[in-house]
Parts: C-alpha cells; structure tokens; sequence
C-alpha cells in the first residue's frame, strides 16, 4: 500500500491535471463501488484504475480476474496494474474507445475517472462508450466529490438514465458519493 501511495504522489505531481485527486481511493470507497459484483455479474470494466484501490475491491467482491479489463491512459499506472493483478487485461487506451475494445455484454462499467473536470465532449463520450458496452440493465458505477452526480445532467437526459446515489462514504479523501446509472 505504501508501494501505491508513493507512485500516485508521483505520478500526481508529475501529472495533476491526468490523476485529478488528491489521494488514491480508500478501501472504503472500493467496497462501496464494488457492493453488489460478484462471480455472477460477468465480465467487468474499470475506467481510469490508477494505482489499483477499486480494482482490489471488484476482484475481492468476487470478480474472475479473468473477467476483468482495465482502461488506463498512464503508461506508469499501467505497467504497475499488470505487474500487481496478474491474469487482468490491462489496457493503456482511452476509456472513451472502451467499444473498440471490449464485446458487448458487460456486466458492469466501474469508473474513478474525473468526468466533472473533463471537457464536456469527452465525458459524454466515455459515458456513450460504457453504455455501448453495457448489458442491457447492466450499471455504470461511478463516484464524485461533489453534491451532485458526476455525470452531467444533458447526458443523462440524452441517453436515458436513471441515477441513483448507493453510498456516501466519508471514509476517504475528500469523501464521496457514489453513483449507478442505469438505461431505461
């Protein structure tokens, strides 16, 4: 653990604007964003892992490593993940061309990406490529800082969503909030 808190304190201040949080994820935060995965859910995709605190959580609620892909555009973050989850798909690409990549059939999108501070056109874009993804009534899990669901309100709106808040978890930093979108 101190391993990662090491490497994002260096990627961080190498790239702040890319890692965009001022800690990694606590574990806490983890649990809370891989509450209801399991071997049944499927294959899961995970957007923007950096150091790995929400993938330990989706693999110790259940998920097959095997089912598992990783989307991380940090060379640094990416070799680490596959060094530290062997028989995880990692994969140093754009989480917006998950679609490219990935089948359909998905059985969950998890995503730690900063979509609130990324131009509009790419969040939209990242959400358009996890629903292009996603089994129909599959969730797109995503967590925030702030008050209000990080996904904005036009594209919830443009593609049909329905959000609803699972967690407040305080047990991290900042706290935050998570989110599971859903096509309706």
């Amino acid at each position: 653990m101190l391993a990662d808190k090491t490497l994002f304190l260096r990627r961080l201040i190498r790239n702040p604007k890319q890692v965009s949080a001022i800690a990694p994820s606590s574990r806490f935060l983890g649990r809370a964003m891989a509450r209801g995965l399991g071997p049944e859910t499927g294959r899961v995709v995970e957007f923007g892992p950096g150091t790995g605190s929400l993938t330990r959580a989706i693999l110790a609620a259940g998920v097959a490593s095997a089912d598992l892909t990783l989307f991380e555009l940090d060379q640094t973050f990416t070799t680490a993940l596959s060094a530290a989850f062997p028989g995880v798909r990692v994969l140093n690409q754009p989480a917006d061309r998950a679609h490219d990549h990935v089948a359909p059939g998905v059985g969950a999108v998890v995503s730690g990406l900063p979509l609130l501070s990324m131009p509009a056109p790419v969040s939209r874009a990242i959400v358009a490529s996890a629903f292009r993804i996603l089994a129909p009534g599959a969730p797109y899990i995503q967590f925030t800082y702030g008050p209000k669901p990080s996904v904005p309100a036009a594209v919830i709106e443009e593609f049909g969503l329905s959000v609803e808040q699972t967690a407040f978890v305080w047990a991290n930093l900042p706290p935050a909030r998570v989110h599971r979108f859903f096509q309706k």
